[in-house]
């Protein structure tokens, strides 16, 4: 016999459910919003100020709060900064204010955004604000990258956006279709970096202990550091042309890479979409020359800064043309060409840097004033979804 409470409590947990799936469900549209609703003046570009900033306020105070956790080393060290302190303000100020203009701007049935952004930001001053109180002291062995996460989207979202909304090759929206699983890939890739450091580096450090290079590396570190930088360039672009192009010449292999080809459009965040072994597989080997040869700290970092940029710029939805550039070094249209999914633009242009490697190797394919006409695999045999997507390449084969 089901007690009275019991049936209470059900009906409660039931009704709730419902409400944050309405919720939650009408967001999803509020952002992906037809272009008549989204005209300036409207509260719809506020109201996404404001939700993003909010959710990213709120996000950071929660890793300041529990830095042992859910802040990684580097940025934890910052916290007590006052222009880091100061840039949480602005974030927090900004989202309060644009979330509010929404609310006036928007019609009474659309303002969720602006609504939720304004929840999102008092919350987030209510938890700690601009000076959180770390409610759990002391380090942990495993941390996940919360704050990594969130100056990642911030900075690249903060540079690639406006330039893809003022100069884009194709016409779509910010929020296009499956942006939620590119930014699902980009928070786990960024909550794991940890994992993904330590394990993209154990090769190489292997390496480094056992092979006899110290006369190498002595005469590799007196390198002025410009040429080391471009060094590591075109190393590391040599092992990836070759790692890249087995994974497309290797069936086990590509069933990995599939995963990232499957995206049918093209942006700054479409790069991150990469599978958990493909990201392994290609890092552990790309560090290898740049760790083992005894390449400056400095010249390391200052390539990482770089090629963490123009691999988000070659994904990018900008329709630069680089007439003469574009002949030695890798653009967006170059790369868009290897996520072409005509036939004609099937396994060419495996480089990252720079295109002679395609050349000398006869992958290169970039017809004159042409653009692919769209992206993907033929026939989009990788599923939806994340999950799906994580065990894509472990199912058998297709007979």
């Amino acid at each position: 016999m089901v007690l009275p409470d019991s049936v209470h409590y059900h009906e409660v947990h039931r009704f709730r459910m419902n409400q944050v799936l309405k919720t939650r469900l009408q967001l999803r549209h509020e952002l992906e919003a037809p272009p008549v609703l989204r005209k300036f003046g409207s509260g719809w570009i506020s109201g996404v100020i404001g939700f993003v900033f909010g959710v990213a306020a709120l996000l950071m105070v929660v890793a300041m709060r529990v830095p042992g956790v859910f802040s990684v080393p580097q940025i934890q060290s910052l916290h007590q900064n006052h222009w880091f302190r100061l840039t949480l303000f602005l974030l927090l100020l900004c989202a309060f204010l644009a979330s509010l203009l929404s609310l006036i701007l928007r019609r009474h049935f659309k303002k969720i955004l602006g609504l939720t952004g304004l929840i999102v930001t008092m919350l987030a001053t209510l938890i700690g604000g601009t000076n959180p109180a770390p409610v759990v002291t002391g380090s942990t062995s495993l941390y996940f990258g919360l704050d990594f996460f969130v100056l990642n989207v911030l900075f690249t979202g903060f540079l690639f956006v406006p330039l893809e909304q003022l100069f884009p090759q194709n016409d779509q929206t910010i929020f296009r279709a499956e942006y939620r699983e590119d930014l699902f890939y980009y928070l786990v890739s960024s909550m794991l970096v940890q994992i993904l450091t330590f394990l993209t580096f154990l090769p190489a450090n292997m390496l480094k202990a056992t092979l006899p290079l110290a006369g190498v590396r002595a005469w590799v570190g007196a390198l002025p550091l410009v040429v080391q930088f471009f060094a590591i360039m075109f190393l590391t672009d040599l092992v990836q042309y070759v790692v890249h192009r087995c994974f497309h010449r290797y069936p086990s292999l590509w069933r990995f890479h599939a995963v990232h080809h499957s995206a049918r459009s093209m942006d700054w965040i479409a790069g991150a979409r990469m599978h958990f072994i493909e990201i392994l597989i290609l890092r552990s080997t790309t560090v290898i020359p740049m760790f083992v040869l005894g390449f400056h700290e400095s010249a390391i970092n200052a390539y990482v800064f770089a090629v963490y940029l123009s691999s988000t710029f070659i994904h990018s939805n900008v329709n630069w043309r680089f007439p003469v550039v574009e002949q030695i070094f890798v653009t967006p249209r170059f790369h868009h060409w290897h996520h072409g999914i005509e036939p004609e633009a099937i396994d060419v242009n495996f480089a990252v840097h720079f295109t002679i490697f395609d050349k000398l190797f006869g992958t290169h394919f970039l017809p004159e004033n042409r653009w692919p006409a769209g992206y993907g695999i033929e026939g989009h045999p990788v599923p939806k979804g994340y999950l799906k997507q994580l065990k894509y390449p472990f199912r058998p084969a297709a007979t």
